[in-house]
């Protein structure tokens, strides 16, 4: 029988499988297409259909994820974002002692983890401006693909403006200025990176672990190995899939325990 682990993000919703404690499958979906077309509606209240999933045979259901107190998943145990990050982090590392920076499509979010335990975090998810919906808005500012802007990292436009709103039109301003795309692509990036580089180095370590779906952003992970002092700079495997491969690492765990 499977493990399921279910994280319900704001952009994505991200299911990983495990059996016999290893990781066999991960499944990435649209959110919006997600609840359309595998969820139903009953009373008010919006419940996974695992029948429109193909899903049975599971022996647990582990959920977490901005959706996880909206959604009902049946059956589930349902944990903390944080606690299923740095559980994934730990089951696709090894490292016990890092500082884990995860930039969702929603907010941003830096632990300091000690002895495989947080001891202390930050959380941005005030503004778009530190998340990845900022990037999926500017790329769409700029005309080009997300794969594209989030590959350029050379000469980068000095983009100032800490808001979300504001910073599109300082882009049009940097593009009526004459500015090549690759430019202003990688001001996007490296306004990215300024806004979250405080938030890292409150939490000194020898290892950043970087998850999320901006973990695949080349030009942000080359700024954090140039501009931030660690000795290893480490993006997992399955970055993304991180939390729900935490889901399954957290039951996996708290199972021995009870035995």
């Amino acid at each position: 029988m499977k493990i399921l682990g279910i994280d319900l993000g704001s952009r994505a919703v991200k299911l990983a499988f495990f059996k016999n404690n290893d990781f066999i499958e991960g499944k990435i979906y649209d959110t919006a297409t997600f609840y359309r077309d595998y969820c139903s509606y009953i009373d008010k209240k919006i419940s996974i259909d695992f029948d429109k999933l193909g899903i049975d045979n599971l022996e647990a259901i582990v959920s977490t994820g901005y959706g996880r107190n909206n959604i009902n998943v049946e059956n589930a145990t349902v944990i903390l974002e944080l606690k299923a990050h740095i559980y994934g982090a730990i089951k696709q590392t090894g490292f016990k002692e890092f500082t884990l920076l995860d930039i969702g499509g929603q907010d941003s979010k830096v632990m300091s983890v000690v002895n495989g335990k947080m001891v202390d975090m930050l959380l941005n998810d005030k503004c778009a401006a530190s998340c990845g919906r900022y990037l999926e808005n500017m790329a769409g500012v700029l005309g080009i693909a997300l794969g594209e802007l989030t590959g350029s990292y050379k000469n980068p436009v000095e983009l100032n403006s800490t808001c979300a709103v504001f910073g599109e039109s300082e882009l049009i301003g940097k593009i009526s200025e004459g500015y090549g795309i690759e430019e202003l692509a990688a001001g996007v990036n490296h306004s990215l990176f300024r806004r979250i580089k405080p938030m890292i180095e409150r939490f000194p370590s020898k290892n950043l672990v970087v998850t999320g779906g901006v973990a695949s952003n080349k030009a942000l992970v080359s700024y954090v190995r140039k501009e931030l002092d660690f000795e290893k700079v480490l993006i997992p495997k399955m970055p993304q899939l991180n939390g729900a491969i935490g889901c399954c690492a957290y039951y996996i765990e708290t199972k021995e325990k009870r035995k």
